[in-house]
């Protein structure tokens, strides 16, 4: 009978997640202003070829996997729920980890971006030659996006068009700001452009060198509001393997033990993630 109900509810999750995520269904009245929020999150990680819809999708099925077997493991169908609600989060987990991971080899390497673009600039490149070079003698970690840069301007001529296109595929503050730079100095001409990109250079080297000792200090926060988060849970794992002790979380006190638990996990991780927190740049010019 859990069984039943967690493969129930997980295909009724399914279902409106399929209803929402279809394009040929909006709410009237209303009006979708730019990517939504998984759509962003994807370009942030890096992610591409894949819809938001599928990652609705995978989190519905690793839902309904997850709460299947640990309820056919722990006979409780709170635990399943409970399980089944931890792995649908975890591909979402899992973009921002890469997400924020992406975002710090991006701000490691912008600087010597910056430096070589200072360079092929004062050698006289043009701005498109100078940003086309990049993608064979860049950082590596932002290569790809540039020689897409260059046939991108290869194929249209249209120096706007080809940053806006560079600009969605880095997803990234320094990027914007990079980009948005460049495009004044296209538009408006003038021989300060070199100045302004060593300036550029050294505020991206300072910020780099103070958000690292800022992070390193910041880890234990992290890791320790991991650990506390997790210990439960892997308790409870470990206890699915005793039939008797786990059998006392089917009843309605072991039910709101569980909800009330998990609701004070999921506070208690947000609330010290917010105060061990530090200020991240947000896209204003995306």
């Amino acid at each position: 009978m859990g069984a039943l109900t967690g493969f129930m509810a997980g295909l009724g999750l399914l279902l409106v997640a399929w209803t929402i995520t279809d394009p040929h269904w909006r709410p009237t009245g209303r009006r979708r202003r730019g990517p939504g929020r998984l759509a962003d999150l994807l370009a942030r990680a890096g992610v591409q070829g894949i819809a938001p819809a599928r990652v609705v999708g995978l989190c519905a099925v690793a839902f309904v996997i997850t709460a299947v077997v640990m309820t056919g493991v722990s006979g409780v169908a709170a635990i399943g729920l409970v399980f089944g609600l931890m792995a649908a989060a975890s591909p979402v987990a899992i973009l921002r980890g890469r997400a924020q991971r992406r975002l710090r080899e991006h701000a490691a390497v912008w600087p010597d971006a910056v430096d070589n673009l200072t360079s092929a600039v004062r050698a006289g490149l043009s701005l498109p030659e100078a940003l086309i070079q990049l993608g064979e003698r860049g950082p590596d970690g932002l290569r790809d996006a540039f020689v897409q840069f260059g046939r991108d301007y290869q194929a249209t001529g249209r120096f706007h068009e080809s940053l806006d296109l560079l600009k969605d595929r880095l997803a990234d503050p320094v990027g914007d700001r990079v980009v948005e730079a460049l495009r004044i100095a296209r538009e408006v001409g003038g021989g300060d452009l070199g100045r302004m990109l060593r300036s550029l250079s050294g505020f991206l080297r300072d910020d780099l060198r103070t958000r690292g000792e800022l992070e390193s200090r910041q880890s234990w926060t992290v890791n320790g509001a991991r650990l506390a988060v997790a210990a439960p849970w892997l308790v409870l794992l470990l206890m699915c393997l005793q039939g008797e002790v786990v059998q006392r979380f089917a009843t309605g006190v072991g039910l709101v033990v569980l909800v009330t638990g998990a609701g004070l996990c999921v506070t208690a991780y947000r609330l010290m993630m917010w105060i061990g927190r530090l200020p991240t740049e947000r896209r204003i010019l995306a």
